[in-house]
């Protein structure tokens, strides 16, 4: 089923992209989001651009309810559990970045699959690489710490790294 879900977010990726950038109404869609005011010169009602384009997300977040609903199961507080996560791809990604969400979605979850399934403690890894570790003292209990442990907070850990080395994330654009 993991497969059936792959194979569809990688359909309607590649669905929405050809739409955004290889068709006439991808660039009216672009162009309002940019230039609102020369779109509406042009003739296109900008607000209905934007209702049409919010009602296809809309259908589109729908249908990834739908299709991943029995895997991840729902609960009141999903909001809270994924919306967080989705900021971070964002984020990452760049702001306005559809190729960049994508890249950076698949950066996260690898980068949290690769972490989970590591069961090596940085103590461990620090005497492997010829660093003494202390027994004893105040990080005593940090060189236990294994990465699988501190795999949740990777994907915020990644966003403050961007934040510092690139703040428009990897395929945003700075705005002038």
């Amino acid at each position: 089923y993991k497969a059936f879900m792959l194979v569809v977010a990688i359909a309607i990726f590649g669905f929405i992209f050809v739409i955004l950038t290889r068709t006439r109404a991808g660039l009216i869609i672009q162009a309002s989001l940019t230039h609102p005011q020369m779109v509406a010169m042009l003739g296109h009602n900008v607000p209905r651009v934007f209702m049409v384009v919010f009602g296809i997300g809309s259908a589109l977040a729908g249908l990834a309810g739908v299709i991943a609903g029995p895997v991840l199961g729902t609960f009141p507080g999903m909001a809270q559990v994924l919306g967080s996560i989705v900021f971070v791809v964002v984020v990452i990604g760049g702001l306005g970045s559809l190729t960049g969400a994508f890249v950076a979605s698949l950066l996260i979850g690898i980068v949290q699959t690769f972490a989970v399934a590591m069961d090596v403690s940085v103590g461990g890894t620090l005497a492997a690489v010829g660093v003494p570790v202390a027994s004893g003292g105040a990080l005593h209990d940090l060189w236990k710490v294994t990465i699988a442990q501190v795999a949740p907070i990777l994907p915020y850990v990644l966003l403050v790294l961007m934040l510092i080395v690139r703040p428009t994330g990897l395929f945003g654009t700075r705005e002038t």
